[in-house]
């Protein structure tokens, strides 16, 4: 596919700071990286050219098909990553003028809220989180510790900001950084260092930008210092998908480039390559509700297709069961349509589990996408830390989580001391704990702690090296879990002993997970086994961040999607059911009743999270409303969208065809005759 005049515009501009205006499914990224190949050809070298986006997995795929576009040896040497990954680059580079040596460490969220907990010196993980919250929020205003005490709005947020202060003086004293820091501490040392800020704009002589309405104020911030006053660079992005403002993101963004560059060249790309044309001018009277930074209108010429389908339904249960209906229905009426054509979404995780229900019953296969990896879960990652270990005793964040994990008398002070220490000495903090000198700046028993917990390490890593076999290995983990007592360490960390009692659960399922890779036994996809070569269980650790990738690997099979609207941003299917387009879920209020909650631009806000919702669908779309909700406990009654009204549906689209209804009849008794197939099934005898 060729590209069009608007696309062309926006790859040829080379002479100044350019904006590309990317409406959903515009082909921005086709944009990108024909961009990229118009720089070579200008004569930039490829390390020269930075494409900066949000996600591993957009980098990733931007290097694919700059790829195929440039070939391999250029697409190699091209700086595409994330900001974050960005930072870690200039930080791993450039960190000695900030205070941070080279090997510094990367707290993930659980990490940093084991720090908060001691800085704070509570063990309540809500309020903790809380503080988190806040503080990532400060870090991404360019906020440090006095400019959040100033900016505190009440005497919870002062609290926070004095915590702010113990924990940044942790993170200082570990050589550690959290995720907002890969950001702020690069942008500080651009701003304060002239040195650096030349050799870094040297480094860079085009940046681009993928996803620019998601940046925040300091991503901002960095992006002006790395492109200086030669301005050389390409935002693209889309201020009618602006649907992160809680974590940060900023609009502003988008109204500060024509201020602070005037040479701005603003391109709109508005043809659509997605979706046909009833969906989009749905999706186009939605957003008209909202005031413009840019204009810009979608069109396409896919044609018109189906109608948007609206359709109410009694609870949540029925809504399910029609959601169903009409996936049968579209596949039963021939053609290559996969499971995987399909897409239900929604506004919030709890909407998921109606849905799973249903889907089980019609013996449907799902997956569940912007919910949380059992991989993710705290207790995973616990067990994780200590895997890490044992084969890097080098990474300071895994022994950082696992020498607290759980408790063995070693605190916030002890861990500042040694981090001092490693970082005098520019060693790791696990080496340094066996430093004959260590004893000079801690007490004796703090040493001895130390010491218990490196044998401990060692003696672990020994006898994983040399256990493989399933028997064997699942024997030597929970001997090892006895030993450190994990399990007791769950139950008294948690109030409710149900929690307490599915986080061990989880536990067991990674140590028959890890002994069966011991084993040579794999699950494939299909659900089958296949046998493999015996492992260590040090070799299955080596390799255990690569088996977590693949484990992830959804989007490559044939199922439907269950997908918060957050998480469904970027990407897209051929038929979309929108569920639960009702006040109070979409737009969403956490109030008790009424607006009082609803700010103008949480509004707005909330009204692009529809119109990214709309924008997912290529060719069918249904949205269904509730006549009645559960709201907590309760049963209310259900107020469709103010949003549907917006969607100013033809009334003649809007109406359902008596054959179609017909159709969705039938597979709506179906469904219901497979649920109750199902329950009979589960029912005893």
């Amino acid at each position: 596919m060729s590209l069009n005049d608007a696309q062309m515009r926006a790859v040829h501009h080379l002479g100044g700071p350019c904006l590309v205006l990317a409406g959903a499914g515009s082909g921005k990224t086709r944009v990108i990286v024909h961009k990229i190949a118009r720089l070579l050809q200008a004569g930039l070298a490829p390390k020269n050219i930075a494409a900066i986006t949000f996600t591993n997995k957009a980098a990733a795929e931007m290097r694919e098909r700059a790829k195929a576009l440039v070939g391999p040896r250029a697409a190699r040497d091209l700086a595409i990553s994330t900001f974050h990954s960005l930072g870690v680059r200039m930080l791993r580079e450039s960190g000695q003028k900030v205070g941070l040596k080279e090997n510094f460490s990367i707290l993930d969220s659980d990490d940093v809220l084991g720090v908060l907990r001691d800085a704070g010196g509570t063990t309540d993980a809500a309020l903790a989180r809380r503080w988190q919250w806040a503080i990532s929020l400060w870090k991404n205003q360019g906020l440090d510790a006095d400019g959040a005490e100033a900016a505190a709005k009440d005497d919870d947020e002062r609290v926070a900001a004095r915590v702010m202060r113990r924990y940044q003086e942790r993170l200082q004293a570990y050589q550690a950084v959290d995720f907002d820091d890969l950001i702020g501490l690069p942008r500080a040392l651009l701003q304060r260092d002239a040195e650096e800020r030349e050799r870094w704009q040297a480094q860079f002589g085009h940046v681009l930008v993928d996803e620019y309405q998601d940046t925040n104020a300091v991503q901002y911030e960095l992006m002006k210092a790395l492109v200086g006053e030669k301005a050389l660079f390409t935002a693209v992005g889309d201020d009618d998908q602006s649907i992160y403002g809680w974590r940060g993101a900023t609009i502003d963004n988008l109204r500060r480039l024509p201020q602070e560059f005037p040479q701005l060249t603003v391109i709109p790309l508005e043809q659509n390559y997605r979706s046909t044309g009833h969906i989009l001018r749905a999706a186009n009277a939605v957003i008209a509700a909202n005031p413009k930074i840019y204009e810009k209108k979608l069109w396409s010429d896919l044609g018109d297709g189906e109608p948007v389908r609206v359709v109410q339904c009694d609870n949540e249960e029925h809504e399910a069961e029609r959601a169903v209906a009409r996936i049968q229905s579209i596949r039963g009426q021939g053609g290559a349509v996969k499971l995987s054509d399909f897409a239900i979404l929604y506004r919030a995780n709890h909407q998921a589990r109606v849905f799973e229900q249903k889907l089980r019953a019609a013996q449907l296969p799902y997956k569940v996408s912007g919910g949380q990896s059992f991989f993710d879960r705290a207790e995973i990652k616990d067990l994780c830390a200590w895997l890490r270990l044992l084969v890097n005793p080098d990474d300071d964040p895994a022994f950082l989580r696992a020498v607290t994990t759980p408790k063995r008398g070693i605190g916030h002070t002890t861990l500042g001391s040694l981090g001092e220490f490693a970082a005098k000495w520019k060693v790791s903090l696990f080496e340094a704990l066996f430093s004959p000198t260590l004893p000079a700046v801690l007490k004796g028993k703090a040493v001895d702690l130390l010491h218990d917990f490196g044998r401990e390490v060692n003696e672990l890593q020994h006898r994983a090296a040399h256990t493989s076999g399933a028997e064997d290995a699942k024997a030597l983990l929970m001997g090892w879990l006895k030993d450190i007592g994990y399990e007791q360490h769950l139950f008294d960390g948690e109030d409710s002993e149900k929690l307490a009692t599915a986080r061990w659960s989880n536990v067991l399922d990674f140590v028959d997970w890890i002994a069966r890779r011991c084993g040579g036994e794999i699950r494939n996809d299909g659900g089958l086994t296949e046998e493999t070569e015996r492992q260590t269980v040090l070799q299955v650790a080596q390799t255990i961040s690569i088996i977590i990738s693949l484990a992830e690997r959804d989007a490559e099979q044939d199922v439907i999607t269950l997908s918060t609207l957050h998480a469904a941003k970027g990407l897209e299917w051929p038929h979309v059911v929108l569920a639960g387009v009702n006040e109070g879920l979409l737009p969403f209020r956490s109030g008790s009743e009424g607006d009082q909650d609803m700010t103008p631009e949480r509004l707005e806000e909330e009204r692009r999270l529809m119109y990214v919702g709309i924008t997912r669908a290529r060719l069918t779309l249904t949205v269904s409303t509730l006549l009645r909700r559960k709201k907590g406990r309760d049963t209310v009654a259900g107020v469709p969208s103010r949003f549907i009204a917006e969607m100013k549906l033809e009334e003649a689209g809007a109406r359902e065809d008596p054959r179609e209804r017909l159709k969705r009849l039938r597979a709506e008794l179906a469904a219901k005759a497979a649920a109750s197939a199902e329950a009979l099934k589960l029912t005893p005898s």
